[in-house]
């Protein structure tokens, strides 16, 4: 008698893999009273790193500018180690770009706030992210290559 075996997803490990805080415009850019216009550039991607362990890589580059001037660059990189076993192979693939991505963005908004904050700039919250259309807009377009 054959047994079929339970799915398995469980978190191994999360942890911050790179983090980059750049001021270059310091001291001068502290007297500036202006509101920064903030942009945010986001990705994910993951890899297998055993037989059923993988790692998923959340990344943001959050850049903050007065005018023509930076007034800091902050990038990090948000990663986490997950098991996932006896799971049909067409349903990894939504995990690692749903799911995980979707447990690790409180941490990397978590980071980015804190980071940006000890630079003694008023905090960075990042508003919620939608992975499952970014992963359905991804599939839609590598299908459409």
């Amino acid at each position: 008698m054959s047994e079929q075996q339970q799915p398995v997803f469980a978190i191994e490990k999360i942890y911050v893999k790179d983090l980059s805080l750049e001021i270059p415009n310091a001291p001068n850019i502290f007297l500036e009273r202006d509101t920064p216009e903030i942009n945010l550039q986001l990705g994910t991607k993951s890899q297998s790193i055993d037989d059923g362990l993988y790692e998923v890589l959340l990344t943001v580059t959050v850049t903050a500018k007065i005018k023509d001037k930076i007034m800091f660059l902050a990038e990090v990189q948000q990663a986490g180690i997950f098991r996932i076993r006896h799971v049909p192979d067409g349903d990894i693939d939504p995990i690692l770009g749903i799911g995980c991505p979707n447990i690790l963005f409180p941490y990397l908004r978590e980071t980015v706030s804190d980071v940006v904050t000890r630079a003694g700039f008023p905090p960075v919250i990042l508003n919620p992210v939608n992975f499952e259309a970014i992963y359905h807009q991804k599939r839609a377009e590598t299908n459409a290559n």
